[in-house]
């Protein structure tokens, strides 16, 4: 658990004026640690990359523990489960990425670690058409297991939640705010089963408003922590667009639903798949297939005879990818500390020697 002290410094440092994510991150690797970010010297502030004098002085002006105090009080209170990005049990998925939240808040049950997560994203104002495929869509997905994340918006979001807790699957809503209220209110009632049967997840401290600047860095984190993401619906400006968008830079597996090339809410979805940025979902088969998560593969890892001038990363690789029979990039990453571009070059080596194979959706076996 958490020692209070670091949890003081921890939200404080999301609190200084012009401190983003990335640039929280610089400052604990060039100081140590967070709690002495708060005790540098100006001069030696202003050594770090990305560190002007202006933000050097909010940093050393930073007075406002007694918010922070109060923050804490409310997380005892509602027994709030904090996690810090150096934290062990901070979502292994968002680690990776340079600009994923320092700080996460989350009220719930459900593994945020699940062996699938599988994000839906969608307009606000949803069709039949897409109702219905939703509908379908999480029925099926109950033989996986998954966990179903969204973000508890109108329309689709809030359809994928209430499809999740129909199904008994777990359902995890990302909030665009604190954990004190829900927005839109109306969702409240899902929102108190969802804390039984999933979550809720922020990046905000309580009394932050849903301002329209915070739902972008909701989708951050939907599209940072799922495997896939599911476009359902959308227009070809939207909230999902964005989210498609940035789960493509994070490398990650876009899906959409095809649509008539006339309709509103399709136009997103075909434009996605029209610029190869997401793959056609028509039913769980082709998730199945791109994910690689058929039915009934259970093969077993193979014994192979390793060439001699394979380098130390490259057994780790090897070893790993044997341990789990199939392994996603995503995962060796983490577990192997290794960065994402690194990592795929050494692959695509192994793969070159025979030695390991590419299967749908970025996952690795054995060859």
């Amino acid at each position: 658990m958490t020692n209070k002290n670091d949890l003081i410094y921890q939200i404080a440092i999301t609190q200084i004026p012009g401190v983003g994510d990335v640039l929280a991150k610089n400052l604990i690797s060039y100081c140590g640690n967070v709690e002495e970010v708060f005790k540098q010297k100006k001069h030696k502030l202003l050594r770090i990359p990305g560190i002007g004098a202006k933000v050097a002085d909010a940093i050393i002006q930073f007075k406002d523990f007694k918010k922070v105090e109060a923050e804490i009080k409310f997380i005892e209170k509602h027994k709030i489960n904090a996690f810090f990005y150096l934290d062990e049990n901070y979502p292994s998925r968002l680690k990776q990425f340079q600009d994923a939240p320092s700080m996460l808040y989350y009220l719930g049950n459900a593994d945020l670690n699940n062996q699938k997560i599988v994000g839906i994203v969608g307009t606000r104002k949803s069709t039949d058409y897409g109702k219905v495929f939703l509908e379908q869509l999480t029925k099926d997905l109950k033989e996986t297991g998954c966990l179903i994340l969204s973000g508890l918006a109108f329309g689709i979001d809030i359809q994928a939640h209430k499809e999740a807790l129909k199904n008994n699957l777990p359902t995890v809503g990302v909030l665009a705010h604190g954990l004190d209220r829900i927005y839109p209110a109306s969702h409240s009632n899902t929102a108190k089963k969802m804390i039984d049967q999933g979550g809720l997840l922020t990046e905000f401290c309580s009394n932050t408003n849903p301002d329209r600047e915070n739902f972008p860095k909701r989708n951050r984190i939907v599209a940072g922590l799922c495997d896939v993401l599911v476009v359902v619906e959308t227009a070809e400006k939207g909230g999902a667009m964005i989210t498609a968008e940035i789960a493509n830079s994070y490398n990650k597996d876009v899906m959409a639903v095809p649509g008539r090339v006339k309709d509103e809410f399709s136009m997103g979805c075909n434009k996605l798949i029209k610029l190869n940025k997401a793959a056609v979902i028509t039913n769980i088969d082709d998730m199945n297939y791109l994910m690689g998560w058929e039915r009934g593969n259970t093969t077993k890892p193979k014994q192979q005879i390793l060439p001699v001038d394979l380098t130390e990363d490259d057994l780790l690789i090897i070893n790993f990818i044997r341990q789990k029979a199939k392994a996603g990039i995503d995962d060796i990453a983490f577990s192997l500390n290794k960065q994402a571009s690194i990592l795929s070059l050494s692959l695509l080596d192994l793969e070159f020697k025979g030695l390991i194979k590419q299967l749908p959706g970025k996952y690795f076996e054995l060859a």
